[in-house]
């Protein structure tokens, strides 16, 4: 029982009370008197965990087992933590010692944070973690560690050492910890030689592995087949072993990227007993060829960033799942790509193409596709049935490749019918194509030649939201009458960039943003805006105009404009702010009054 003056208190508050109940005649009955002493042990209980609530660093808060004494500038491990903590955060200060002593009475620790520290290997006892019984998650990035620790509690659920210079794991670091889910070992200075021959032996629980950005040569062996996430990236791999993986049979995510693996380093069954695996990356590494032997569970394949120059007829035969393949910044010809490469895949509907050296569009292109990304090419020619089979296509980008007018056939895009976004910027059209699927939402041919909009080229195109014809040659003259009214869902237009002497006078009711900057317009009438009074966004910046220029009533009708770009470079034109209107010039108003 506790002694003291709040004991005594208790003791003579039970005197009294025993004393009234005989003096009432009536005596406790046993059990009576067996819940007096009860609740007398709870309130002794309530005292003492009181009195011990009380003590906690100066620096520190400490509240219900939690001690919180992250970034307040310590250099030593804190005197006077309470025994009862379960969670202590000294992350981001500078202390460089930590020792037994400092641990050996925080038996209740489940949760200890170190990270972003000044502590060394020196610095840090071992025999200090072995009396942490509970201690369930340990942190201990950011610090100046070269070697782990060679024995951590069993009861670790998840340990993280990144960003440190740790050179060797120990075989009990990691090892017989059957509660282990996580271990973050990236961005240290790890090799092949200081990793323990079985570094997870009776670790059967480990879900993820993070040892990314480090000198590792081979895949370490002997991995748990728990295995849900491993990070390898940025390494110096160059060769997967056989059998490397054949255990890992619940991986579902596997990351090689940033390192040197070549074909050579790899055969049809390197990644074949993956079953679960749904995330491969394998991108910026050598590979000239799409490997073969992949999981049929795969969804997304990386294989950007490598010198990959042909996919095989069966490359891609085994991966009936696959969702999303990035093909991007390679080496590839159309002629390389196998005609037959995508049959089967019915579930692929994002395909990355683009920074390779296609001269036309492949053939045998997957036909569930939704969004096909092929710019930066080659391509100088689209025939009238190269995108033929197409028909689920939502995303067609085409940029930057060779097109003419001439070498584009204006049934191309008629079977695409699903379409909402088609880019054909930075090629070399002189026209706004014909034939233009109806159901776009969506159209950008900026960077290109354009002189001309024919004859309804634009004709049907009821859903179109944006049109961006930036940075090309049109004039007033050059887009047939009634075009943009046409457009009776467009919100934004783009004209920036041309030679435009005028604002265009059928605009659709619906615009809200129109960019006509970089033009050659000097004036801007009373009626430019009458029937656009939903615009919200006007950029006229770097064009020909001057205060005297602009209409005072030109925006007077225009109640939801949020912006006007008049080129604020200009000393003749005052700030614009939103709110600000242009309006009717009153009898009598000075004309320095007036607010554009």
């Amino acid at each position: 029982m506790l002694g003291g003056p709040k004991s005594s208190l208790l003791r003579a508050l039970s005197v009294l009370l025993l004393a009234w109940a005989l003096v009432g005649g009536q005596a406790l009955l046993p059990e009576e008197e067996e819940e007096m002493e009860e609740v007398f042990e709870e309130e002794e209980e309530e005292l003492v965990a009181g009195k011990t609530a009380v003590v906690c660093p100066p620096e520190c808060s400490c509240r219900d087992g939690v001690v919180d004494c992250a970034g307040v500038d310590l250099t030593m491990f804190p005197e006077e933590i309470p025994v009862n903590t379960r969670q202590l955060s000294l992350q981001n200060n500078q202390i460089e010692v930590v020792t037994v002593d400092h641990l050996s009475s925080l038996h209740r620790l489940e949760t200890l944070n170190l990270q972003n520290n000044w502590l060394s290997t020196e610095g840090l006892e071992d025999e200090g973690f072995e009396v942490l019984e509970q201690l369930a998650y340990l942190y201990l990035a950011n610090n100046r560690l070269t070697l782990a620790p060679r024995h951590l509690p069993r009861s670790l659920v998840s340990a993280d050492f990144a960003a440190n210079q740790l050179t060797k794991i120990y075989p009990y670091t990691f090892g017989d910890k059957p509660s282990l889910k996580s271990v973050y070992l990236h961005n240290n200075k790890l090799s092949d030689a200081g990793l323990p021959d079985i570094m997870f032996n009776g670790s059967a629980s480990l879900e993820i592995l993070i040892m990314s950005s480090n000198f590792l040569h081979l895949v370490p062996s002997n991995l748990p087949s728990s295995l849900h996430r491993l990070h390898l990236k940025s390494n110096k791999l160059e060769k997967i072993p056989p059998g490397a993986f054949h255990n890992l049979t619940n991986l579902r995510e596997l990351y090689l990227q940033d390192n040197l693996l070549s074909n050579d380093g790899m055969d049809n069954l390197t990644f074949s007993q993956l079953s679960s695996l749904e995330c491969l990356d394998l991108s910026n590494n050598n590979l000239s060829v799409v490997p073969s032997g992949l999981p049929r569970s795969l969804v997304l394949l990386h294989l950007e960033k490598n010198a990959i120059r042909e996919i095989p007829k069966d490359a891609l035969a085994s991966v009936k799942n696959l969702e999303y393949l990035l093909l991007h910044n390679n080496q590839l010809r159309s002629r390389s790509i196998h005609p037959m490469a995508f049959q089967g895949l019915k579930k692929l509907h994002t395909l990355h193409m683009y920074n390779n050296l296609l001269e036309r569009v492949p053939r045998g292109l997957p036909r569930r596709a939704k969004t096909l990304m092929i710019l930066h090419n080659a391509i100088s020619e689209i025939g009238r049935n190269d995108l033929i089979f197409l028909y689920t296509l939502i995303e067609l980008n085409l940029s930057y490749n060779r097109l003419t007018n001439s070498k584009l056939n204006r049934d191309a895009f008629r079977k695409l019918r699903v379409l909402e976004t088609l880019d054909l910027s930075g090629n070399a059209l002189q026209a706004v194509p014909l034939g233009l699927p109806r159901s776009l939402q969506v159209l950008r041919i900026k960077d290109n030649k354009l002189s001309s909009v024919p004859d309804g080229a634009l004709a049907g195109l009821a859903k179109l939201k944006e049109i961006n014809l930036s940075n090309n040659q049109l004039k007033l003259n050059s887009v047939y009458q009634g075009a943009w009214m046409e457009l009776s869902s467009l919100t934004t237009l783009d004209l920036s960039g041309n030679l435009l002497s005028h604002i265009p006078s059928d605009l659709p009711e619906s615009l809200e943003y129109l960019h006509l900057a970089s033009n050659r317009i000097s004036s801007v009438p009373p009626s430019a805006f009458q029937g656009t009074p939903n615009l919200k966004g006007i950029f006229l910046r770097s064009n020909r105009l001057s205060v005297d220029s602009v209409s005072e009533g030109a925006l007077a009708f225009l109640t939801q404009l949020q912006v006007l770009d008049l080129g604020r470079e200009s000393p003749e034109f005052p700030p614009f702010r939103p709110g600000d209107r242009l309006q009717e010039k009153e009898e009598g108003m000075e004309e320095e009054e007036e607010t554009f």
